[in-house]
Formats: C-alpha cells, structure tokens, sequence
C-alpha cells in the first residue's frame, strides 16, 4: 500500500450480498485445473480481485510465489461461491455470508498469517467468524480504494528521467520498500524475511514492474507494479524523496508513469490511509477517484 505517505461509497461494481446462506457450502484447495474457472469469477469485480487474480496470472494456483494456497467454497450444485488465497496474506472473494464464514475457519488453520485485507464490511463480518479461534490483532489500517480510469488534464506533463528500475536500483528499492512496510506495518521484512524479501523485489524489477527516477544515486521517485490483470494495474509503494517534495517532481513521474500503464489495461487503483489528507490530495489531483473502504488487519503471531 502506498505510503506517499495506500463517507458515502461510489464503487461501480455490484456488491455481493452477505446475508448467511443456509444451504451447505464446502471449501476445497484449488489447483491449476481450476485456473480459468477460477479467473472467471474473479473477473466479475475486476477492482477488487486484481490482488488474487494477479497472483494467480504470475504464479498459478499452486505456487510457493503466492505465499499461500487458494482455496474455492462450492454450494450443493457445486458452484463457486468463493475463492480465498489463505496464508501469509489472507484475502477473500465471497458472494455469501457461507463463504465468508467457511473461509474464516479455514484461515484459523494457518497459524503463520500476517495480514488480512479486504473491503471494510466484509472484513468486519470475516473477523467475527474468525476472531475466536485465531490471532489476534497487532494493528488495523483503514484506507481508501482509489481508482483511476483518464488522466487530469492538469496532469499530463512528460518525466523523461522515469524508467523501469534494473538491478542496479535493487539496494535502494530494498531500503525505500523496507521502510515504508515498518512504518504501514511494525514489522521490518528485513529482519523478518530478508532473503525473500530481496528476492520478490529482485523478480519485480526483472518483470519490468518498478519504475524510478533517480538523481545522484538516489530515487527522486518510485512506485511499483504488484498486480496486473487486462482490466485492471495495482500500484503501490509509491514514493517520492522528501528532499524533494513539493518541486512537483512526484506529480509529474506519478500523472507520466498512469499515461503509459492506462494504455495497457483499462483501469488503476491504489489504496491510501484514510487519514493520510495530503496523499489524497495528491492522487486526487492525479485523477483518482474514491471507490471503496478498506481494512487491513496485521496480525500477531500465534506464538505471541
């Protein structure tokens, strides 16, 4: 989530209904048979399934890349009434209140959990199901799910200097990257996770999805694909150097990095602090829209 620092809802996808269904639902693991079923649904709310139907585009739906398994949630016909990537991330596509119920047991499994994220009614209804049995919160983030569709006239300017980042530029995307995940999250992933850390920034850099701008050996500006579906792009950790910020630097990278993604793909969105006004401002003057609530859930471990 952006750290540039990711109320009457104006989403433009129809929201599931998440009244308990009483017919009987199964959850069963998903494999790379179940991959176009599987892309179908998601494809239904392209906004907010971009982060698991990313996933399963780069990696599959078995992979050790997903840093978890999917899961699907069936009713008696065998239809699917959700799809679930349970583990480090737990992120959830449900259509009924079963499902969201069936994937919050299911998650209580998984004693390595870190975060839980999603739109904020159905994280809320999620957590009552699955609180009892599992981890207890360290911290909860709400954000703003913006989404951007056409450029802001005001915001077109070209940034020759932005580029894809090489492996030249890893040391300081490691450096920028770690600090904006400790202070979103309390926890540094170098101390944590450092060698996978390095090597999902590494493979993100080689698949061209970390754009930069650098000055002197430093990043003026950076932000990062991390899902990329044909509908719809997911950028975060967006950064501009606060040496220099307000120079109008970070708008024009930013407003010139969305002109040649939206050329690509039919949308981008992004989550931001709902209390962080001056990045809002920022993305808002960039052409972004609100769409919808969120909330993250970090995770205590178990062991905690």
């Amino acid at each position: 989530m952006s750290l540039l620092t990711a109320q009457t809802e104006t989403t433009t996808e129809t929201e599931p209904p998440l009244a308990l269904d009483e017919s009987d639902v199964t959850v069963h693991l998903l494999n790379n048979a179940h991959e176009a079923e599987v892309l179908s649904f998601l494809a239904a709310r392209p906004v907010h399934t971009v982060f698991m139907a990313g996933f399963i585009r780069d990696n599959g739906l078995e992979s050790q890349l997903n840093r978890g398994s999917f899961y699907g949630c069936r009713n008696r016909a065998g239809q699917l009434e959700g799809v679930a990537l349970i583990g480090h991330a737990t992120l959830v596509e449900a259509r009924t209140g079963a499902a969201l119920a069936a994937f919050a047991r299911q998650a209580q499994k998984n004693p390595l959990a870190h975060v839980i994220m999603g739109e904020r009614e159905k994280i809320e209804a999620f957590w009552r199901h699955y609180n009892p049995a599992g981890q207890t919160p360290r911290s909860i983030c709400r954000d703003l799910l913006l989404e951007q569709r056409w450029l802001a006239q005001e915001a077109c300017e070209s940034a020759s200097g932005l580029r894809p980042a090489t492996l030249d530029d890893l040391p300081l995307v490691v450096s920028i990257n770690a600090a904006m995940i400790r202070e979103q999250s309390g926890v540094n992933p170098l101390e944590t996770d450092p060698i996978g850390f390095r090597l999902r920034l590494s493979r993100r850099i080689e698949q061209g999805r970390i754009w930069v701008w650098v000055e002197n050996e430093q990043i003026v500006f950076k932000a990062d694909v991390t899902s990329e579906t044909p509908d719809v792009i997911y950028l975060e950790g967006v950064y501009v150097n606060p040496e220099e910020r307000g120079k109008g630097y970070g708008l024009r990278c930013f407003s010139h990095l969305c002109k040649r993604l939206l050329a690509r793909t039919v949308s981008i969105c992004l989550l931001v602090n709902e209390q962080n006004e001056s990045a809002q401002s920022f993305y808002y003057k960039a052409g972004y829209e609100l769409r919808s609530y969120y909330d993250t859930i970090y995770l205590k471990p178990k062991s905690d």
